[in-house]
């Protein structure tokens, strides 16, 4: 495997990182972040519970699906920590592993259509495909650590919601999509980790700038002054003459 080739590690790791993107795009719509369960002990009137998303919140009797009280604003009077910093962190993590997956096909399509030999001219101007995967793999764990922290102190925060209250409150489905959005983009970060250190030869750096000359200049350099300095001036200077018999 080399760097120079479109594996099926990158291509896993770009359709994972899109799923995952998706993933965290549906746990943003969704009003489905916490349940708070309203009882009532009048036998002619039915159970509300009252779904809080991070935009909008919905209020529900018991076996319907309409909404009695649907607040379009909520977002803008959450009381909740967690959502409102929820509200920060979800959408700057979409960003984040938008810009990876930017990157990702930037380094895949580099890799299928650009010649191994890069023009002289143009070769500082090259985007190195290695490169650009082990950016990406940084940027899909940063919004790993961006989505996962939030996302996770929900549960706790919920505990604490019920200590103080009553045991009204838990965490609904869109906890567990973030979540597992969060596990895809570590395992798409590990994928393009795994693939950079497979494929990098050993003696390179850990880092693969972009190209300062073609590579296939290395092989015609000339040698050195030094090594040429050791040559003696009957060497370098009189050719050697053959004789035909």
């Amino acid at each position: 495997m080399g760097c120079r080739d479109v594996h099926a590690a990158t291509v896993l790791a770009f359709l994972s990182g899109t799923a995952s993107v998706a993933g965290l795009l549906a746990a943003v719509l969704l009003p489905n972040w916490r349940q708070m369960r309203l009882y009532t002990f009048n036998k002619n009137e039915r159970n509300v519970t009252v779904y809080s998303g991070l935009w909008i919140k919905c209020a529900r009797f018991d076996g319907s699906r309409d909404c009695v009280i649907y607040d379009p604003q909520w977002y803008t009077a959450v009381d909740q920590l967690d959502l409102r910093v929820l509200q920060l962190t979800l959408p700057l993590s979409m960003l984040t592993a938008v810009s990876a997956l930017f990157l990702c096909l930037i380094g895949m399509c580099n890799t299928a259509f650009v010649s191994t030999v890069p023009n002289v001219k143009l070769a500082k101007c090259l985007v190195n495909s290695a490169g650009c995967h082990l950016v990406a793999g940084l940027l899909f764990l940063l919004a790993c650590a961006i989505c996962l922290t939030p996302s996770v102190w929900v549960i706790f925060y919920n505990n604490y919601l019920n200590r103080k209250y009553e045991p009204i409150f838990s965490f609904d489905i869109s906890v567990f999509i973030a979540i597992a959005s969060a596990g895809g983009l570590f395992f798409t970060s590990v994928l393009l980790f795994l693939w950079y250190c497979a494929c990098k030869s050993l003696p390179s750096p850990f880092w693969q700038p972009l190209y300062s000359h073609a590579p296939s200049m290395h092989s015609y350099a000339s040698q050195p002054y030094s090594a040429r300095s050791r040559l003696s001036a009957i060497e370098i200077d009189i050719p050697v003459v053959t004789h035909s018999s």
